[in-house]
């Protein structure tokens, strides 16, 4: 058995993994106060051979290796951007790429094939474009849209913070439909455009792959994105230990 881990800023998830096949699915917030105790969850309790870890909290490192070690008796493999996925990183400098960003390339790569765009919706928003040479040449960051309900809330004196949703039109008839219009359908026009100006600069037709919490409402309106992959990341660390630490 193979626990993967995605500790995200939001969200942390596990994957157990028996031979190629994810077996059990787990989501939780991510706490910055955790202890290794608190982190444990019974339905995790299988006999691991290995734990592997992507974070970009570094900040929990040492607790979840302590809950790997105390829990399940492995010392966890961490795996941070100078590990060796067989992509040329074309990313200045290289060690500030984001663990999560070449984790999820690798795995779309091996995957869907390259060319391809990686469009991770998170508490941020990454979409990195590998092109038909197996080169990681970067992408943009931007707000997800979960910090732009938050920032009209906080930043203004009179909006309310609103739930996120799709809504019926993009005329919006009240303070909240109109709210939720603007990040809603103005998200998905900054995803396309930007996916079209990058496929402008890469010259190609790239295979487009959306994954993260908020990928699946947002590919529902988008006219670019094509895949919709809820597990990429923990697929990612699966492939990544079975091709670099097995």
């Amino acid at each position: 058995m193979l626990l993967t881990i995605d500790i995200g800023n939001t969200l942390t998830k596990y994957g157990v993994y028996e031979n190629d096949t994810m077996i059990y699915r787990l989501t939780v917030p991510t706490v910055l106060t955790s202890t290794a105790a608190e982190l444990y969850n019974h339905e995790l309790d299988q006999n691991y051979s290995a734990v592997i870890i992507s974070s970009v909290v570094p900040e929990l490192k040492n607790v979840y290796q302590d809950f790997s070690n105390k829990y399940f008796n492995v010392e966890p493999i961490f795996v941070d951007n100078s590990l060796n996925l067989g992509l040329k990183i074309n990313y200045v400098p290289a060690e500030t790429l984001g663990v999560d960003r070449l984790v999820a390339a690798f795995a779309a790569v091996e995957k869907y094939g390259k060319p391809c765009l990686i469009c991770d919706f998170g508490t941020a928003t990454t979409i990195d474009a590998v092109n038909s040479k197996g080169e990681f040449l970067g992408g943009i960051i931007t707000p997800g849209m979960d910090m732009m309900r938050e920032s009209l809330f906080t930043k203004t004196s009179v909006l309310p913070l609103i739930k996120l949703r799709k809504p019926e039109s993009v005329i919006g008839n009240s303070t909240v439909t109109s709210i939720q219009s603007g990040i809603y359908f103005g998200y998905v026009a900054l995803v396309d455009g930007l996916i079209e100006k990058i496929i402008g600069e890469l010259g190609d037709q790239p295979k487009i792959v959306a994954t993260g919490g908020f990928a699946e409402v947002i590919a529902e309106s988008s006219h670019k994105i094509e895949t919709v992959d809820e597990t990429l990341m923990l697929d990612g660390l699966r492939l990544v230990y079975e091709t670099r630490f097995r």
